[in-house]
């Protein structure tokens, strides 16, 4: 599992005799997109790493919604226990 998202990121270079100088298309890379002590990095992915990286998200991302289930019905629990107590006192 890995945090964050994969994507691609397009920017244009800077040099005055670049394609992307003149109109042209912006240059793209794939990278992982992630917070660290609440800046926001980036890692660039080689070509052969993009497809296990993004399935590694996804499997993060279908990990972190499984606990907040788990969370919440466990929550829902809690509550509808305590308020049952409270009316039988």
């Amino acid at each position: 599992m890995v945090r964050g998202t994969v994507l691609v990121h397009r920017r244009r270079c800077g040099k005055p005799n670049c394609r992307c100088a003149s109109g042209g298309a912006a240059h793209e890379q794939t990278v992982l997109s992630y917070k660290q002590a609440g800046k926001t990095r980036f890692l660039m992915l080689p070509a052969v790493e993009v497809e296990q990286v993004r399935a590694a998200t996804a499997r993060f991302r279908a990990a972190k919604a499984r606990v907040e289930a788990e969370g919440n019905a466990g929550l829902v629990e809690l509550v509808a226990r305590l308020g049952r107590s409270k009316k039988a006192s």
